[in-house]
């Protein structure tokens, strides 16, 4: 099969959706790669990387997307989407709840396209292509939210992890799933006070035995919600209800009342956003204020550190590829997983979820 890479243009995105050590592992099994030149010089691969291990360069984006399989690593923007065709196969991150007209189109130019977001271990209730870079967001969402509580950020120059004398910046993650349980272990690395409300009450009894008494854990209700958000300084939004749009847990009025300077990180912007006043950002313009509160909502947060994040989306994706590879569209049928992960078909809205977002695209 002959399969694309082409170079991202979202904005900042340096990740790329194979790697050269991918594209030997894809050779190997005897498909030909098409990596557009420079597509993975943001994460540290030449093009003369990709040629040793058996791709060849294209010079245009239009070379690299005129292949059966194309793998990327973000949904395809506007200026792309003359180069979906039908019958074609894309293999991405999509997060279609939160993109009618992506949505639209891809339903209009009959492709089939599988997201990485939405693949899920039938019964496991694992979404494994959609962890690696949880992980890494969640690990940023901390990083990211220290430095812009800095004075000359914006924030209210509050230390994370405060100092003998003074008390450390309270961090409150709502969710406790991948991105809040590693957002948590680097805030309480950091040394700061730390709350997680999930509504899993498992969930919150396998987190106390991970933090035991380093991590306040409460169960996520309006209460809980109003009184802890009111109180952080740093807040990050963590919620994933998977292929659907992210609940808005708070409200415009409940961020007037935080405090001025406070932080706001809300990773669940891919899917929409946990929080009212919250909208897509990026990462040339990461920032904004508003009711005096600074808003994060970069939706590529692992774009930043293209190096790790290439090579673990890659750990998890290279087996699905190969799998397409092989058998094409066929290989939904003997892997559940994958299957799982199909949203368009033949101009047919597939994903349950997806549906429930769009049911007027719905045939």
């Amino acid at each position: 099969m002959e399969i694309g890479v082409p170079k991202e243009t979202k904005d900042q995105e340096f990740r790329v959706g194979l790697s050269p050590s991918s594209v030997r592992v894809l050779r190997e099994n005897g498909h030909s790669i098409f990596v557009q030149t420079q597509a993975g010089t943001g994460a540290g691969f030449t093009d003369d990387d990709y040629s040793s291990a058996g791709a060849e360069i294209v010079s245009t984006p239009e070379a690299a997307w005129n292949r059966e399989l194309v793998i990327k690593v973000k949904e395809p923007l506007v200026s792309e989407y003359n180069f979906l065709q039908k019958g074609q196969l894309l293999f991405t991150y999509l997060h279609l709840a939160a993109d009618r007209k992506l949505t639209e189109h891809l339903l209009d130019c009959g492709i089939s396209a599988i997201a990485y977001e939405t693949v899920e271990q039938p019964g496991a209730n694992r979404l494994p292509l959609l962890t690696p870079m949880s992980i890494i967001a969640g690990r940023l969402a901390v990083q990211f939210g220290a430095r812009f509580l800095e004075r000359q950020q914006g924030g209210k120059g509050v230390l994370l992890g405060g100092v003998p004398g003074v008390k450390a910046g309270k961090v409150v993650i709502l969710g406790g799933g991948v991105v809040g349980t590693e957002a948590a272990k680097i805030a309480v690395g950091m040394g700061a006070i730390v709350q997680i409300l999930d509504v899993n009450v498992e969930r919150l009894a396998y987190l106390e035995t991970l933090f035991g008494s380093r991590v306040e854990l409460l169960y996520s209700n309006s209460a809980h919600i109003e009184t802890a958000v009111k109180e952080a300084d740093l807040l990050i939004g963590a919620v994933l209800i998977p292929g659907r749009r992210a609940p808005i847990l708070v409200s415009r009025d409940l961020v007037k009342q935080m405090h001025p300077g406070s932080v706001i990180v809300d990773v669940a912007v891919d899917q929409g956003g946990c929080v009212e006043t919250l909208h897509p950002t990026s990462h040339t313009s990461p920032v904004y204020i508003d009711e005096g509160v600074v808003h994060y909502g970069v939706p590529n947060m692992p774009g930043a550190v293209p190096w790790t994040s290439t090579q673990a989306l890659n750990n998890s994706t290279l087996p699905y590829a190969v799998q397409l590879a092989n058998l094409g569209i066929k290989a939904l049928d003997i892997n559940p997983a994958l299957a799982k992960g199909l949203n368009v078909q033949n101009n047919l809205l597939i994903h349950p979820a997806v549906q429930e977002v769009f049911p007027d695209l719905v045939n």
